[in-house]
């Protein structure tokens, strides 16, 4: 991983993130491994969405998320089973774990439109960082040619969960 894409994370998940910058992008294991945590994190985001918001396009937009990734994890786990591929926990998927419980925490502690606003808000920042680690990191960096493809492949998806969400984030303000 790349220290931009490094530093991007940090700034997101404010949990001081930081990669050398020789350090060498990662493996094919450890991009299986971030592939699934950020799903994970976003599926973990929509079920507490599903539940705490009131306003339904914000919970139709959780529930969304939670199909979309789950279809996302289930295609990569399917792959690395193929593959023979552990998911190899490394820094960053780490890191990704542990700040989506912090936003979770931070975001249960809100209600009505404060929530759905901060839910929206994070929504944007994280599919853009998704999207920029998937254009500067994960893909450039999957050596298999299959999981390669399916980066590519699902990145659509991130650039229409991500303009979904600030559609939201304007009708929010």
């Amino acid at each position: 991983m790349n220290k931009s894409i490094s530093l991007l994370l940090s700034s997101v998940f404010a949990l001081g993130l930081s990669v050398p910058a020789h350090a060498a992008g990662p493996n094919d294991a450890q991009i299986a491994a971030i592939v699934v945590a950020a799903n994970t994190v976003d599926i973990d985001a929509g079920k507490q969405a599903e539940t705490k918001s009131k306003n339904k396009d914000v919970r139709a937009f959780a529930k969304r998320m939670v199909a979309d990734h789950t279809g996302v994890n289930q295609q990569a786990t399917a792959l690395v089973q193929k593959l023979h591929v552990t998911p190899e926990d490394n820094d960053t998927s780490k890191s990704l774990t542990q700040g989506g419980e912090t936003t979770r925490t931070r975001l249960a502690g809100l209600s009505g439109k404060a929530y759905d606003k901060a839910y929206v808000d994070n929504e944007v920042t994280y599919h853009q960082t998704v999207l920029d680690a998937l254009d500067k990191t994960l893909i450039p960096n999957a050596s298999n040619a299959e999981l390669k493809a399916l980066l590519v492949k699902v990145r659509p998806a991130f650039v229409a969960h991500l303009e979904h969400a600030k559609h939201i984030q304007a009708e929010l303000k």
